[in-house]
């Protein structure tokens, strides 16, 4: 089944997330507009407003109320990836041409500023000081994390407790933020809103590892990126770090620098695919999705559990 068929209950209401999500968009500014249209349109999975609204469903739902949280998540999610692609020199997202890449690296970091402030814009709906106190650490964890990251690239002395301490401010604690705050925009009691919290962390951990097994098994054209691009720019994930554990794979994946091509890393790539690192790799990922499975059990009955139970599975066990 695909992702979108297990919440097609939602259309009408993912439709008007992203009607929503076109309008705030709009600027004054030809170029801002642009720039954040192409962002928009550049596409994605839409897996933090989903969240957003099947967490609102364990409490009082009213969509026009849900969608400034959807839409102010996916819109930081957005801002975001606009930074990334600068920090990273990322010609390519998608398949589709970045920001920085159709115009240069400032308007990028304008668009995603902008982005990022229209998200702000919108939270003043919600008008529950819990959820701008949640918002606003979360923003400092992944901001936090993006500047760790920088500091991580090509140092291959890190350990697996350093990269998941970044996957979690880098992807997790947003998807978590996206289930407590839907939750919390429906007024579901606390300990509902701190489970879907708990929910949305594992799988949001499963999700970043089971990404960075992709960036090794896919192919370029399911990527939309050359495969090993993580490691090419020298962000050291998982696959790597567990194939660093055989001194002979350390030496090999230590000669990666910026210098070199994808073609260059084409022998490494077939060599943490040898070395059991991906194997290794599932099974981190698989711990944290049966984390996430558990504290669903702990839920209410309902579609919007049964939903998340199988988004979470299909996001945790994408293909190899």
């Amino acid at each position: 089944m695909k992702l979108k068929m297990m919440y097609s209950f939602l259309n009408s209401d993912i439709n008007i997330i992203e009607k929503t999500l076109e309008e705030t968009i709009q600027s004054e500014s030809i170029l801002l507009r642009q720039a954040s249209m192409h962002t928009l349109q550049a596409g994605g999975k839409r897996i933090r407003p989903v969240f957003v609204l099947l967490a609102g469903k364990f409490g009082h739902y009213n969509i026009e109320l849900m969608k400034n949280v959807a839409v102010a998540l996916e819109l930081i999610h957005m801002a975001s990836l606009v930074h990334d692609d600068v920090i990273d020199d990322a010609d390519l997202r998608r398949g589709k041409p970045t920001v920085k890449s159709k115009w240069d690296n400032k308007t990028a970091m304008y668009t995603g500023d902008f982005v990022f402030a229209l998200a702000l814009e919108l939270m003043t709906n919600i008008k529950r000081p819990l959820a701008h106190k949640i918002l606003a650490e979360t923003i400092v964890e992944v901001t936090i994390g993006e500047i760790q990251q920088i500091k991580d690239k090509y140092r291959y002395n890190q350990n697996l407790r350093d990269y998941l301490r970044r996957i979690k401010r880098k992807t997790a604690l947003l998807i978590a933020s996206s289930c407590q705050l839907g939750a919390i925009a429906a007024d579901v009691e606390e300990s509902i809103h701190q489970k879907l919290y708990r929910f949305g962390y594992y799988v949001g951990m499963s999700f970043q590892i089971t990404d960075d097994i992709l960036d090794f098994t896919a192919t370029e054209k399911e990527l939309g990126k050359p495969a090993g691009s993580d490691l090419l720019q020298g962000n050291i994930t998982a696959p790597a770090l567990y194939a660093m554990e055989n001194h002979k794979f350390r030496r090999e994946i230590e000669k990666v620098n910026e210098q070199m091509t994808p073609s260059d890393i084409a022998p490494i790539i077939n060599l943490i695919k040898q070395s059991g690192a991906i194997e290794k790799s599932i099974a981190l990922s698989d711990q944290y999705l049966d984390k996430a499975l558990a504290i669903l059990e702990e839920l209410p009955e309902n579609k919007a559990k049964k939903t998340l139970r199988d988004i979470a599975k299909f996001i945790g066990r994408r293909k190899f």
